[in-house]
């Protein structure tokens, strides 16, 4: 197997668009790419790779056709929404949406085959869809299509899908909720917060039982627990799996500068989780693991962050990754009321009690 890394990126991925005034701005794809191609990154380690868009036959192992062809119909008109208003409908998005979702198809089947080792689609990571609706600005749940996808064609039954949003990956969990994929999303969570699901006794049922892990987290939650956490809910669960696949979803708005989130990770907190997940891929399933990415409304975090992830992940580092941090992640950031016993209330009953239903 290749030790290659691939981007995959196309400029039709702008083409997810909800608007000028939408906090989804698909611009920071291209400013990834443009990040990591002004130091240098790409090379035999981190190889830039043309991602297309997903056939419609695939769209259909997850999501019913009366759903897609709605997508298609209020493209055509560019006008409307596709739930009750966080998703609004241009003329091109059912189109961006077929590429976004497309790149994390060829990354996987890459993998799958043996082509390269790992693969990045920072436009993926689309986990608030549901099957027949959209949702949180996701139209085409990618994560769940790659999973069926391995499943039904490449045999794969131990799939993983991590998850870092700041928001509850509902549409991944409700999907797989009775079934024995290991679905794992530590989370900002309250009154109010969208989409106010994941609490930590949300475990699956029937084949799902025990599959599905959720870390709820409250605001301001700094990098130290934050790590702490991922380390040993992530950690201990992938131990009890043996994932035969890993997906990773590197959504970027648990952020500090976020502006639709209130979590308080720096961008060395984004960078130290692609160095574990990488690790954590190697030790359990030779390495085959599929990052995408998610939410980040802060677009030079994001930026910042990717080009960091990318690096970390591939091994590409032309340069000081320092230079990628940014200033103010040096300042002490402001404290708040962290309930740490809390959190770690959560983790040990996840561990303890949740975890050991894994077989």
């Amino acid at each position: 197997m290749s030790g290659t890394t691939g981007f995959y990126y196309s400029d039709q991925m702008m083409q997810y668009y909800f608007g000028e005034d939408h906090p989804f701005q698909p611009v920071r794809y291209r400013k990834v790419k443009e990040k990591l191609e002004e130091i240098g990154a790409f090379g035999p380690a981190l190889e830039l790779r043309q991602s297309a868009p997903v056939k419609q036959q695939l769209l259909r192992s997850v999501h019913t056709r009366t759903y897609i062809d709605q997508v298609r119909e209020l493209s055509k008109q560019g006008k409307g929404y596709l739930d009750k208003g966080d998703t609004p409908v241009t003329s091109s998005l059912y189109q961006g949406a077929l590429e976004v979702t497309g790149a994390t198809i060829m990354g996987v089947e890459a993998v799958a085959k043996g082509e390269i080792q790992h693969a990045l689609n920072p436009a993926g990571g689309m986990h608030h869809a549901h099957p027949s609706a959209a949702s949180g600005f996701c139209v085409f749940n990618d994560l769940a299509v790659a999973t069926r996808l391995l499943q039904k064609k490449y045999g794969y039954d131990r799939i993983a899908i991590i998850d870092i949003d700041a928001h509850h990956g509902d549409g991944t969990q409700d999907i797989f909720y009775e079934e024995e994929v290991l679905t794992i999303s530590l989370h900002r969570f309250g009154p109010g917060f969208y989409p106010c699901t994941g609490n930590m006794t949300d475990i699956g049922k029937n084949d799902g039982y025990g599959y599905h892990l959720n870390v709820p987290l409250p605001p301001g939650v700094p990098d130290e627990i934050y790590l702490w956490a991922y380390d040993q809910v992530v950690k201990e669960a992938l131990d009890a799996f043996k994932p035969d696949f890993i997906l990773h979803q590197f959504g970027t708005d648990a952020h500090f500068g976020d502006s639709l989130a209130d979590l308080g990770l720096t961008t060395k907190a984004y960078e130290r989780i692609a160095e574990m997940a990488h690790d954590l891929a190697h030790k359990h399933c030779d390495g085959k693991l599929v990052v995408t990415g998610g939410g980040g409304y802060n677009i030079d975090a994001s930026v910042r962050s990717w080009a960091l992830i990318a690096c970390a992940v591939s091994g590409a580092f032309p340069y000081d990754p320092e230079a990628l941090h940014h200033l103010q992640d040096s300042r002490i950031h402001p404290k708040q009321a962290i309930n740490r016993e809390e959190i770690e209330g959560v983790v040990s009953y996840l561990v303890d009690k949740v975890i050991p239903n894994i077989h």
